[in-house]
């Protein structure tokens, strides 16, 4: 499988943070809702990493649903080096595009239907947690209410999750399950 290059940048994200005493911890954010069709992309990725993933103590992965908000302090009482916000995204690209991005840039970004900005969400992690803040940000094709992922964001939902799952066990972060 070829890397993309999100997944190239979140594993130069991983080295930098790397400590010799131990991995960097990560939480994933699987942020939207998930009855509007793609904006359910990040409860979708979450889940699937769930999956994938044996439980590790350098690995928090959390479904938030469309009120990230509400899980503030599982974040903080975990204490990520990192936490990648995934989330659906107006970026102008085609449907099931996906870019990692900086917190700081994302502010005019946008498609979802938090109470929320993903961008407020991040600044507020950034600075109450002392951590690294990224959005894993997925191009959404549609967002109506009682639609299901579109086909385009539903291959973005298995590519993000193996890339991610991939970039983890790489940097000993975590382990697949076995079957």
């Amino acid at each position: 499988m070829s890397r993309g290059s999100w997944q190239v940048a979140l594993s130069i994200m991983l080295r930098h943070l790397h400590r010799p005493e131990r991995p960097p911890m990560v939480s994933v954010v699987g942020m939207g809702q998930p009855l509007r069709g793609d904006d359910a992309v990040g409860p979708a990725v979450a889940c699937r990493l769930q999956d994938m993933l044996q439980t590790s103590a350098s690995v928090l992965i959390l479904d938030t649903g469309p009120v990230p908000e509400n899980f503030t302090g599982s974040v903080r009482d975990f204490g990520p080096d990192l936490v990648i916000l995934v989330d659906a995204a107006q970026m102008g690209e085609i449907p099931g595009q996906i870019h990692l991005l900086d917190h700081r840039a994302c502010a005019g970004f946008g498609a979802s239907t938090h109470t929320l900005p993903p961008s407020v969400l991040a600044d507020y992690l950034a600075h109450e947690v002392g951590c690294e803040v990224a959005l894993l940000g997925i191009q959404p094709q549609q967002m109506s209410v009682g639609s299901p992922l579109s086909e385009a964001v539903r291959q973005s939902v298995d590519r993000v999750a193996s890339g991610i799952a991939e970039t983890l066990v790489f940097h000993g972060m975590a382990q697949l399950r076995t079957a």
